[in-house]
């Protein structure tokens, strides 16, 4: 069983594209030894990255393109 469930991080962004952009720029923090913003027993980067979005702790920010 995968926790937290797609359908739950799916609510949390507003494309996969957006979850897998957002989990992997936190995972490289957190191997990059940032603190964890969540309490949890996971070990792996990605699943603490995906567990906090789905905490709320972490959000992104959409940039529009200047130009072109």
């Amino acid at each position: 069983m995968i926790y937290p469930s797609i359908d739950t991080l799916i609510k949390k962004v507003d494309s996969k594209y957006t979850l897998v952009i957002a989990a992997a720029k936190r995972a490289r923090m957190l191997n990059e030894d940032a603190p964890r913003l969540i309490d949890t027993k996971s070990i792996k980067d990605v699943s603490i990255a995906l567990e906090e979005i789905a905490a709320d702790k972490i959000g992104y920010d959409r940039i529009k393109k200047q130009g072109g």
